[in-house]
């Protein structure tokens, strides 16, 4: 891993949430503050039709802008896509990999495979990954009922290994029920971190949700992903 460099790992509470849209979004917007960002995807399953890297590669106008290492094509947990389709995964050569990307890079974004808990190879996890990264995650979640347990859980799990949090997003915001409009603010009451709101969004092609992404974070919030990183 390069000594200068901190990674950043987009985690989520599950799968389907919008890790990849977020990943998008702050690295196209690191790439357009001039600085060296790159997504790194350890896993990709479900391959075809799902390309993580490169949707964040096609937001960024950019073939360098993202890389994953690894291809599966079950649609499953890494440890049980690699059984069912009758390959070898060891969990030393996704962080290798993942390691070689950091080092080629200045500002890694990790982006995770589907929430903490998921198996990746053998006995170890999503979060294993991240902490051995010694990356400092963004929790991306749901915005609706059932996202306060789900968030919070997740913040304490990260806590327990000691990972640093930069902060909370809450995607697909809409606001219409009594939930959506009062979990930012308990998320904040229950955790004491930042949460950031991101509403759907009406984009088709993955430069207009990244954009859409960057439009609706903070300031504040960009600027701690970019001292983070750098």
């Amino acid at each position: 891993m390069s000594e200068t460099s901190t990674t950043t790992a987009i985690v989520g509470t599950g799968t389907g949430i919008g890790k990849t849209v977020v990943t998008a979004g702050l690295t196209r917007w690191l790439r357009e503050q001039g600085v060296d960002a790159r997504a790194i995807k350890p896993a990709q399953t479900g391959y075809p039709p799902d390309d993580d890297a490169g949707f964040v590669a096609e937001a960024c106008g950019e073939d360098e802008a993202a890389t994953c290492p690894r291809y599966l094509e079950p649609a499953l947990a890494p440890r049980v896509a690699a059984a069912e389709a009758g390959e070898t995964l060891t969990y030393d050569s996704i962080l290798s990999a993942c390691e070689d990307a950091i080092a080629d890079t200045s500002h890694p974004i990790v982006e995770g495979i589907g929430g903490l808990r998921v198996p990746l190879a053998e006995d170890r996890e999503v979060i294993d990954l991240v902490a051995d990264l010694e990356a400092t995650a963004v929790v991306v979640t749901r915005s609706g009922l059932g996202t306060l347990n789900h968030t919070a859980l997740s913040v304490e799990a990260l806590e327990r290994r000691g990972i640093d949090i930069t902060g909370i997003v809450c995607n697909e915001y809409a606001g219409e029920t009594v939930a959506e409009r009062t979990n930012p603010a308990e998320l904040e009451r229950m955790t004491g971190y930042d949460v950031e709101t991101v509403a759907p969004l009406d984009g088709e092609t993955p430069r207009a949700l990244a954009t859409g992404v960057e439009s609706a974070l903070s300031s504040d919030f960009l600027e701690r992903v970019l001292i983070a990183d750098g």
